[in-house]
């Protein structure tokens, strides 16, 4: 098998990994790049899912439930599109993801993937397993909430329970891939996780005939959303498709914000997806918000949940977690970040439960 795999930090190169030797995450070795002009949003085949987007995905084509292609909805009381990300097979982007991390999965022969999730990320990668017929543990906190747990065995997954934060269950997941037990199908860890939710950006911008947004304000824990974002984006300059990157505004929870930073505010367990103190990808995310001029904020759990129940009144039936970016463009407006004229996209990241 060809070296697929590179580490940014000390160039060493890998057929297959979870990480380098050196601790630091692995990307592709190489980024495919369509030629040609732009062509229209109706040349899509949105049967293929997120297939459609191939000319820019490192992974062949492989497993779908026919994910991407959510909806772009005006909302005019907050001034701002959503994008309905939890318009999914299992309610959240991280569908996406699951899509091209199980479709390497398959490529490589693995027959048993393992991940550590707060929920999203498990349900959608159990799913794509299914889909796959594979046979997937995943890890998760004993406080998960009972639908996601569900949702996870529902499709025949393993629900492996640990006691302890979300580092705990990161580190239990991580015992059980050295011990030989999986192939790690991390959200946060595998690159071909990234590669899916790359999409996000590129079908944003087809979705809007190739312009984007004045910014984009994404909840984050991992980063996932936020780095396959700009990585989408960034793809789409590169081809030549469009000639301008959104700016990438943050929101992570107060007591979990080591990017944003807490400023003295109470813990926020209520928006319980991106409960993360220690983001496995800081540095890059930390690059790609200074990359577009964009910022980081921490939102309280009374602010997500003002947020959720004007979301809901409105018709959007989404998690708190999805609320937390609500509270944050909140937030970034009064804090003069974003005007009111401002051409600002969120996405709505996770299905309420």
């Amino acid at each position: 098998m060809s070296a697929d795999l590179v580490c940014p930090a000390c160039d060493r190169t890998y057929a297959d990994r979870w990480r380098c030797t050196c601790g630091t995450p692995l990307e592709f070795a190489s980024a495919p790049r369509p030629g040609g002009a732009a062509p229209a949003f109706s040349t899509f085949d949105s049967r293929r899912g997120l297939w459609a987007f191939e000319d820019f995905l490192p992974v062949e084509p492989g497993v779908t439930l026919g994910e991407g292609f959510t909806p772009l909805v005006d909302a005019p009381a907050w001034d701002a599109t959503f994008k309905l990300e939890y318009v999914t097979p299992t309610g959240s982007f991280k569908d996406r993801g699951a899509a091209t991390v199980i479709s390497r999965a398959v490529a490589l022969g693995v027959d048993r993937v393992i991940e550590d999730s707060s929920g999203n990320a498990g349900a959608a990668v159990a799913a794509y397993a299914a889909r796959a017929g594979l046979d997937a543990d995943i890890y998760v906190p004993a406080s998960v909430a009972d639908a996601k747990r569900r949702a996870i065995e529902a499709v025949g997954a393993r629900a492996v329970e640990i006691e302890g934060d979300r580092e705990a269950v990161a580190d239990a997941c991580r015992d059980a891939v050295a011990e030989g037990d999986g192939w790690y199908a991390s959200h946060a860890w595998n690159p071909a996780f990234f590669a899916g939710t790359a999409t996000f950006g590129i079908e944003l911008a087809a979705q809007r005939d190739w312009s984007v947004p004045d910014a984009v304000v994404v909840p984050l824990g991992h980063g996932t959303l936020l780095l396959g974002a700009y990585r989408g984006f960034r793809a789409l300059v590169e081809a030549g498709w469009t000639d301008a990157m959104p700016r990438l505004l943050a929101v992570q929870a107060a007591g979990y914000a080591p990017i944003a930073g807490d400023a003295g505010e109470e813990t926020n367990d209520l928006a319980d997806g991106i409960r993360v103190r220690k983001p496995v990808r800081r540095a890059a995310v930390v690059d790609a918000i200074q990359a577009t001029d964009g910022d980081a904020v921490a939102v309280s759990a009374d602010a997500v949940g003002r947020a959720h129940e004007a979301l809901r009144a409105g018709g959007f039936d989404v998690e708190p977690t999805a609320a937390a970016a609500v509270a944050g463009l909140r937030r970034y407006r009064e804090r003069g970040v974003l005007g009111g004229d401002a051409d600002v996209v969120v996405p709505l990241t996770g299905r309420g439960k």
